[in-house]
């Protein structure tokens, strides 16, 4: 399984996904891309498989996984500070892959229904929703 982390900032929330994916499904292949490079780093230092930055390997790497995790804002163009160009959201709602997003209250948008977790509780569920796939 081909599993596309994707985060923006500074990684925080990638670096955490790809620890705990990586130390809970050992046979999965990680792929972390950053909007800049700090995220990207963040994500290769928590033991992604392979990393890359910016728009252009978002759009290529939503075509090729099977699983993409990241803050809710990956999907809606300008969210996470003007991160996420309006292609990147594209990409990744139009991939095939299964898309499991973490809300996030810092990113401009209110997901209704959600329970008010802490970052740690939100990468374990995250990660419980993939194996799941699996």
């Amino acid at each position: 399984m081909n599993i596309l982390v994707i985060d923006a900032h500074g990684g925080g929330v990638g670096k955490a996904l790809v620890a705990e994916i990586k130390k809970m499904l050992a046979d999965v292949t990680v792929t972390a891309v950053g909007t800049n490079s700090a995220a990207t780093t963040a994500m290769k230092k928590a033991g992604a498989d392979f990393a890359a930055t910016g728009e252009n390997s978002v759009v290529v790497c939503a075509r090729n996984s099977d699983v993409i995790v990241g803050p809710i804002g990956i999907v809606i163009a300008d969210s996470l500070l003007g991160e996420i160009t309006p292609k990147m959201a594209e990409a990744v709602g139009q991939a095939r892959a299964k898309r499991i997003l973490i809300p996030m209250k810092n990113c401009g948008n209110i997901v209704v229904g959600t329970y008010d977790m802490n970052m740690s509780a939100l990468i374990s569920a995250a990660v419980e929703e993939i194996k799941n796939l699996l």
